[in-house]
């Protein structure tokens, strides 16, 4: 299940068949729960019989990007503040931002707290209890929804912070969320732990709360299986966990994407793709690179730093649902979006404004007859008013508005794609582009184009892909451990037993998600850096036993240099590197072989010939039906189905292959 901005997309495989049926239903912004449930009632009639249930939620970055998340009590340790507002900068940060965003918490909600720890965990000062009692009286007077509570050095040794959780929970119950930095982010860097914690406090009460009437009505309908809930760094943990740590489902819908495009290169025998789901609202993109998704262990989300593992994503607002609008004789498109409601003026729902599906009608790209699988029709008279006025206002004939808007729409979108690929160091025209969403399909072809992309591929309900990628995620847990020693101080025998140690902890976090031990794994990883660097590198170890292989010092070396050239492009051999951190990453493994399954009926003649407009000029073009589709599909043509509509412009080939993915050759524009 996938809510998105439009639509909320939902997909159901039969283990016993096989079948993959997917739909979608309007997303209902007043209660989003209603439009869960109403998508459940598409494709299952009895809740009992569901062996495995995950949702997608965007709660908390929409509660971020609003900024209508909880208000949030900072409590500091005495003399720091105002860490949160001074936050970090860099010389190239101060160029490319001018401003900060602005804080979530407000100098006047922070709140020192005596107590010091030194640098290596030991107590200089003990915790002063009354400032901590008196924080909850305030708590209570000027009603907090959450306090985030990061004290110095809590990282190594979090003992203050518990017993501050300890003595606010005897002051004020379960009822004020409390969070905890080390619990967060056990990692060094105060500004950016600090930060970590406060995105929890201030979007954990809408997570929570939405969690939490999923559940409740889960239960009401006969829901026997725990609900997994996606998580930003791909991975699944139960809706109980995710309520206790919200700012692990920060990503949850978009990151569904990036794990369908996982399990499509598995499925295609690839290992690198360029992952666009194009819907409604915004345009998401994510890199698999050697068959695994692109994550990094911290990110930046709406300008704050965000210590968590965490897929990279570059996500910008253009979608279906993007508005286009003249600006000083210009044409503009999106950011804003007509969403669900009213949507674009094609859905008859009272919408005016021209947007990107409009102009889509307009060029005879969409069936208006057969759109979401008949669910809806749309109105192209009204798309056609809407572009019609644009045009009249910028003095251009309406099919050069609509395809302007197109052009315009598909050139941000390649260049959202190149900021991703120039910034991991990997070239656009080595992916292939695998499109989904529901207009990714639409643009696809036009996007690839602009980046010299030769292969597309539209997988099966692309619309849903989302939701599909959701099912083929493992269940996942991400422990730290921090471990700060110079390279030529390394106990190897001591980093192995404390990379044990944190295998035993991972695999005890599996255990309370419910996996079995025959389907978890664990994998272990270090921090590098160099010598005199502030940021560092995630290295994987091939077990925590590593360490103790004679030679290891050389061979960890010399993997950091490798994968230092191959982010930054040069090394630096003379320069002595250092350790920073201890990663244990454990999987819940689930069966694989969720693939979309091909219908068995051979594929329909055209339905209809269309005059569709390519680069200016009408070319009549058959509209096919993408269910039972076969064979070699020569452009220009239509394929249309529930969930989204394919666009194969003229000198394009198109095939399906075994799994049922439709693969497009791109030919280069007249």
């Amino acid at each position: 299940m996938d809510i998105g901005g439009t639509f909320t997309d939902v997909v159901r495989y039969d283990e016993r068949t096989g079948a993959v049926v997917a739909s979608k239903v309007p997303s209902t912004p007043g209660d989003l729960v209603e439009g869960v449930f109403s998508a459940l009632g598409q494709v299952v009639d009895d809740l009992s019989g569901i062996s495995h249930f995950v949702h997608g939620t965007t709660q908390g970055l929409n509660a971020l990007l609003e900024r209508k998340g909880g208000r949030t009590l900072l409590l500091s340790s005495q003399g720091v503040r105002d860490v949160y507002q001074i936050a970090r900068g860099n010389g190239a940060e101060a160029v490319e931002r001018c401003r900060k965003p602005e804080s979530l918490v407000p100098r006047s909600d922070v709140m020192e707290i005596a107590g010091q720890l030194d640098t290596r965990g030991e107590e200089l000062i003990p915790l002063n209890e009354d400032a901590v009692r008196a924080a909850a009286r305030r708590v209570r007077s000027e009603r907090f929804d959450a306090i985030a509570v990061c004290l110095l050095f809590s990282h190594v040794n979090p003992a203050h912070e518990i017993r501050v959780r300890e003595i606010l929970i005897e002051e004020l119950g379960e009822d004020v969320l409390v969070v905890l930095s080390h619990e967060v982010a056990r990692e060094w860097r105060e500004a950016e732990r600090t930060s970590s914690a406060v995105l929890e406090a201030y979007t954990g009460p809408t997570v929570r709360n939405y969690l939490g009437r999923v559940e409740e009505r889960s239960a009401e309908c006969g829901l026997t299986v725990p609900v997994h809930v996606m998580q930003s760094s791909g991975g699944l943990v139960t809706a109980d966990y995710a309520m206790r740590r919200p700012l692990q489902t920060l990503l949850s819908g978009p990151v569904g994407g990036a794990m369908g495009g996982v399990a499509a290169t598995w499925l295609l025998g690839r290992e690198n793709a360029i992952c666009m789901d194009m819907g409604g609202t915004s345009f998401d993109v994510s890199l698999v690179v050697g068959g695994r998704p692109d994550i990094s262990a911290e990110a930046r989300v709406e300008g704050f730093p965000v210590l968590m593992p965490i897929v990279n994503l570059h996500t910008i607002g253009a979608g279906g649902g993007s508005i286009a609008y003249a600006e000083a004789g210009t044409l503009r498109v999106g950011p804003e979006s007509a969403g669900a409601v009213p949507g674009p003026a094609c859905y008859g729902q009272g919408g005016i404004q021209p947007t990107v599906t409009d102009a889509n009608v307009v060029l005879g790209r969409m069936d208006p007859a057969w759109f979401a699988g008949g669910l809806m029709s749309l109105n192209a008279r009204a798309a056609s008013t809407a572009i019609c006025n644009l045009a009249r206002e910028l003095r251009l004939e309406t099919r050069q508005i609509a395809e302007g808007i197109c052009s315009v729409a598909n050139a941000k979108m390649a260049q959202a794609i190149r900021t991703l690929t120039v910034e991991r160091g990997v070239e656009a025209r080595d992916f292939a582009l695998v499109a989904f969403g529901g207009a990714g399909a639409m643009h696809a072809v036009f996007i690839a184009r602009e980046l010299g992309i030769s292969e597309v591929i539209v997988p099966r309900f692309p619309g849903a892909f989302s939701a599909w990628g959701m099912l083929e995620a493992d269940v996942r847990r991400d422990l730290t451990h921090p471990y700060f020693r110079a390279g030529e101080d390394l106990n190897c025998a001591d980093m192995s037993a404390r990379l044990l140690e944190l295998e035993a902890r991972t695999l005890d976090a599996l255990t309370g998600q419910g996996v079995e031990a025959s389907r978890m794994c664990v994998e272990v990883a270090v921090d590098m850096r160099y010598e005199g660097q502030d940021h560092a590198l995630t290295i994987p170890l091939d077990s925590a036993d590593e360490p103790c292989v004679p030679g290891f010092l050389d061979r960890i070396t010399a993997r950091h240099a490798e994968e230092y050239t191959r982010r930054y492009g040069y090394t630096a051999p003379e320069v002595p590197v250092e350790f920073v951190m201890l990663r244990g990453t454990g999987f819940g493994t689930f069966p694989r072989g969720v693939s979309a399954v091909l219908d068995s009926e051979p594929c329909d003649e055209a339905r209809v010939v269309r005059d569709v407009v390519f680069d200016g000029e009408v070319h009549p073009t058959p509209v096919l039906r993408r269910s039972g589709l076969r064979g070699e599909l020569a452009g220009p043509a239509i394929v249309v189905e529930e969930t989204a509509t394919t666009v194969i412009p003229p000198g394009c080939l198109a095939s399906v292959d075994d799994n049922g993915f439709l693969i497009i050759r791109v030919c280069d524009q007249k």
